[in-house]
């Protein structure tokens, strides 16, 4: 079964900087776009950034030029790199997959979470 955990999560100052890893595994056969999406406390989950196996990435618009996503396909894991923090970035950030396996296209997939909590 497919399975995606994240790490890196943490207390960071405001101003500081922080990285989130995802990693991927069981039997996969693609990955045809790799993301980040975030939950604070009493909002909804929005879209933080989002890559494809290609390279191609895509940002909210309130959050580019902070946060850099990146990918290593051959490791089937990819990374948020986030920095200048705010208070308001305090959320559980999950990463997300769009994964092809055996017998099952295009599913989407989520890990756990990790908390993100930015200090003043």
């Amino acid at each position: 079964q497919v399975q995606l955990v994240e790490s890196g999560g943490g207390l960071v100052q405001a101003g500081g900087s922080l990285s989130l890893s995802c990693a991927a595994s069981g039997i996969i056969r693609s990955i045809n776009a790799m993301g980040w999406y975030r939950q604070a406390p009493g909002k909804q989950r929005e879209l933080v950034a989002t890559i494809t196996t290609g390279g191609n990435t895509n940002y909210a618009d309130s959050l580019k030029g902070r946060f850099t996503i990146s990918r290593d396909n051959v490791k089937k894991m990819w990374y948020l790199q986030m920095n200048s923090l705010k208070p308001e970035d305090t959320a559980v950030y999950y990463c997300n997959a769009d994964i092809t396996s055996i017998g099952r296209y295009g599913q989407d997939y989520w890990g756990k979470g990790t908390q993100v909590t930015v200090s003043q």
